[in-house]
């Protein structure tokens, strides 16, 4: 804790996070961070559910870079958000179910990216999606929503 303590007392991080507008600007980005990530892995995990069946998954799969934007984007205004306040974060239950959630996610896109999309990539929009996708994304659902 001292040294997460101590990273928020940088200079730039401590004048940043304690000015007016300082928190509420990493806040909104934050949000936004949130928005791209739910937004487009939510839409992809529907599909895969059956949800937009017209909608071939490869072409919806060009959207996960923005996620992927979206999750860099939460990860390091969160990291501020810790080191400015870490009593408020690292002893908060429903910090460490968020944490813990994002690992079984990160967990879960390993497992999809290894053994499950290679083939549901090239699916034709009116296919079935296999079980394993299936599951995969509504655990991906369940941790993000969670």
């Amino acid at each position: 804790v001292e040294f997460i303590q101590a990273l928020g007392e940088v200079g730039w991080i401590d004048a940043m996070m304690n000015s007016s507008w300082g928190w509420p600007a990493i806040e909104s980005l934050h949000f936004m961070g949130l928005c791209l990530l739910v937004g487009t892995v939510g839409v992809f995990d529907m599909r895969m559910l059956g949800m937009g069946n017209g909608i071939p998954i490869g072409s919806l799969h060009g959207l996960v870079p923005w996620g992927v934007g979206g999750y860099a984007i939460n990860v390091l205004t969160g990291l501020l958000f810790v080191v400015s306040a870490p009593d408020q974060y690292l002893y908060n239950p429903a910090f460490q179910t968020k944490l813990a959630l994002m690992g079984a996610a990160g967990l879960n896109v390993a497992f999809f990216y290894c053994f499950v999309f290679a083939p549901v990539k090239a699916i034709p929009s009116d296919a079935e999606v296999p079980f394993s996708a299936k599951f995969a994304a509504a655990v991906s659902l369940i941790c993000w929503v969670g």
